[in-house]
């Protein structure tokens, strides 16, 4: 992989990543296109990067939210009842001290740090189990160019769907959040949008959109690690193939296109405009089922 060629494939994962067009579906299409074996070893070390870099953009753009998570649950270690508390609905905490008060939670408004923190853990367990029971054949699919377009294509209907919840102003619960996990699931499918797919859903869910966007990236943050991390151990396995400036480039390209892509799609679905993703999706979808 040349530098070039990494810079590419760096931008299209940050902004892939979080614009609601499948990074995944993407990458494969990319590595396609640029003649490059995605079964190789360097794309296993290219991966770790490019992932890493998309992680640090969530941590620049949510570093204040993130701080108030951890400190929250670190506050909340020395009280027993709190992570059961703020599961309650209609309640809020607010930390004062080492003690945590509750009071009504507002009508779309942000979620709670402990309580968004829960919302997260819950998403984990079915995308984990997901990925435990169908690792082999998620793998397949990524050798599959054609079944990527045809996934675009789904893509694209879910976004246009959300026409038909143009204001939602609900909150997140367990069972919304237990249906967003399902839906990121739904999302290690190459060429399902995992941003699109539980952005998506929260919004069919009547939740709001900004924090229907704000969640769909925090929850990423723990996923995106844990990617890292397996595809890691791979790395440690095979090697390092590939020279040090390509994975700089790339790193460093998909942190910074990552962190634009966080704020346009912020904007973006508050103005109600990802259905123009949907008619992208569809134009790749179609054109790459036509010339592939």
């Amino acid at each position: 992989m040349t530098w070039w060629q990494a810079a590419i494939l760096g931008l299209v994962q940050g902004l892939a990543e979080f614009l609601p067009i499948s990074s995944s579906g993407h990458l494969v299409l990319g590595e396609y296109l640029l003649g490059l074996d995605t079964q190789a070893a360097d794309d296993v070390t290219f991966e770790v990067f490019v992932h890493f870099g998309t992680a640090l953009s969530i941590l620049l753009v949510y570093r204040e939210r993130i701080g108030r998570i951890l400190r929250d649950a670190a506050g909340a270690l020395t009280n027993g009842s709190a992570w059961a508390q703020a599961i309650r609905p209609g309640k809020i905490e607010r930390a004062r001290g080492d003690a945590i008060d509750y009071e009504p939670q507002p009508s779309g408004g942000p979620v709670p740090s402990l309580r968004l923190a829960l919302y997260v853990l819950i998403t984990m367990v079915p995308t984990f189990l997901g990925y435990l029971l169908f690792e082999e054949r998620l793998e397949a699919l990524f050798g599959d160019p054609r079944f990527v377009c045809g996934a675009l294509i789904v893509t694209g209907v879910l976004l246009l769907l959300t026409r038909l919840r143009p204001d939602p102003d609900g909150v997140l619960s367990p069972l919304k959040a237990v249906l967003v996990g399902i839906a990121q699931t739904c999302a290690l499918i190459p060429g399902i949008s995992r941003s699109g797919s539980t952005i998506c859903t929260a919004i069919y869910l009547n939740v709001d959109r900004k924090e229907a966007a704000d969640f769909s990236f925090l929850m990423l943050l723990p996923v995106v690690l844990g990617a890292t991390l397996l595809k890691s151990l791979d790395m440690v396995e095979t090697g390092m193939t590939t020279g040090a400036l390509p994975l700089l480039v790339g790193t460093a390209v998909a942190f910074g296109s990552g962190v634009f892509a966080i704020r346009a799609v912020q904007v973006l679905v508050q103005r109600q405009s990802l259905q123009y993703f949907a008619y992208y999706c569809f134009a790749i979808g179609i054109a790459g089922l036509i010339w592939i």
